[in-house]
């Protein structure tokens, strides 16, 4: 580390760095090999694969926005793979392991921080489930047991033990649970994709999708007063709550309902909490940022919406309950809310590989679990765009599975049950 830190003091990007990040905008060409629609992580991501895995430079990523602008500034930034299902956990593991190395990845810090996550139980058919999640994840990579409360204590000393007269029987401990920046995990893909030939489009919505005998050939996109048709030979959805709307430009339509969730966060604290802590029966969890910050979030809002706005109704609901987790956090400020978009389907787990269009390509259906995904989605997406064949590990994901009655049930697997 000292011989790293003398050598990045002498070199020419020190103080300031001699090249951007990302280089200037450049005007759309007409064709590409593949159109990625959406910048966020998860199109950055699939980019930065083919790129750099694949040789496949010949790539334009369409973001209406800005970078990393959507969902992925819109989460709070959990990584976990303590899931319910044998396919869940495989393919969240796979994630956590490539999260863990990204920083060396990409030269980039990241500021990954493995801290644990302490789920609770306040009911004994509670601790039945998690027992049974504690197998299955064992069995398939997940690195998670169950703990008692005396235990919990010795983690979380601050927890009430006792929150609105439910008293903490048990918890389940994901060791592998853990944070990170999620504008840095974006700009660091970015970073990486267009250092190697791909084109990043900001401000550059998709306004069509052409289909010509089954099979994508253009996509139509709006830049600033300037339209665009742009042929291509494949393109990739990954624009998370707004899957349908696209979807249905393609000509289909996807089993996806979008919902609000919102999160919010304190003024900066002396640091007490190491742990990220949940309880679905609060509907609630808990963590503390580097910076001191506490970091509440929840269930996604009841009703089907669009639109990223803040309720108070959330705000007291949600506040209520982490008060009766840690009562002192009441004397605390509420510094900011924000909302994001989640494409919920019915078995609460994603939708990615192949679309009833030849050559377009699905990653949708995320919900609340989008972030945690991004390193293992651009590397199986990136494998598919590639090669053509869906990838072994996320073949149970499939659009098809809904129609053959074969899902894939991660309903109470999030960290705040909806």
């Amino acid at each position: 580390m000292p011989f790293a830190l003398l050598k990045y003091g002498l070199s020419n990007n020190y103080p300031f760095e001699k090249d951007a990040d990302l280089p200037p905008p450049t005007a759309l060409k007409k064709r590409y090999d593949v159109v990625i629609i959406g910048g966020g992580g998860h199109g950055v991501a699939t980019a930065y694969y083919l790129a750099k895995y694949h040789g496949i430079t010949n790539v334009a990523v369409l973001e209406k926005g800005y970078l990393g602008g959507g969902n992925t500034a819109r989460n709070t930034a959990v990584i976990r793979s303590n899931y319910l299902t044998s396919d869940g956990v495989k393919f969240y593991s796979e994630s956590v392991k490539l999260f863990k190395e990204l920083s060396n990845e990409f030269d980039f810090n990241i500021m990954y921080s493995q801290r644990g996550q302490l789920t609770l139980a306040h009911t004994d058919s509670a601790i039945r489930a998690f027992r049974q999640r504690t197998e299955v994840n064992t069995h398939f990579g997940g690195n998670t047991e169950l703990i008692d409360p005396q235990q919990i204590r010795e983690l979380v000393p601050t927890l009430n033990m006792n929150p609105g007269h439910q008293p903490v029987l048990a918890g389940l401990w994901h060791k592998d649970g853990a944070t990170a920046r999620h504008d840095a995990v974006a700009w660091g893909y970015a970073k990486g994709a267009t250092q190697r030939g791909v084109e990043l489009h900001q401000l550059t919505e998709v306004t069509d999708i052409v289909v010509e005998g089954g099979k994508v050939t253009a996509v139509k996109a709006k830049q600033g007063s300037a339209e665009h048709t742009i042929e291509c030979g494949i393109a990739v959805q990954a624009v998370a709550g707004h899957s349908t709307l696209l979807a249905e430009k393609a000509g289909f339509r996807l089993p996806i309902t979008t919902y609000p969730l919102q999160a919010m966060v304190t003024q900066p604290v002396k640091p007490f909490l190491d742990p990220l802590v949940s309880s679905p029966a609060f509907h609630c969890y808990v963590q503390q940022t580097g910076r001191g910050e506490l970091v509440f979030g929840g269930g996604s809002d009841p009703y089907p919406l669009y639109n990223s706005r803040s309720t108070l109704e959330l705000k007291e609901q949600l506040l209520a309950h982490a008060v009766e987790l840690f009562p002192f956090v009441a004397n605390l400020k509420l510094m900011r809310q924000w909302t994001g978009l989640t494409d919920m389907t019915s078995d609460y787990s994603p939708i990615m590989g192949l679309s009833p269009v030849e050559n377009y390509y699905l990653d949708a259906g995320w919900g609340t679990w989008g972030f945690k995904s991004t390193p293992i989605c651009g590397q199986t997406m990136a494998e598919l765009v590639a090669t053509g064949k869906v990838p072994e590990l996320i073949k149970p994901f499939g659009a098809d599975r809904f129609s053959e009655f074969r899902q894939v049930n991660e309903m109470g697997a999030t960290a705040a049950s909806h």
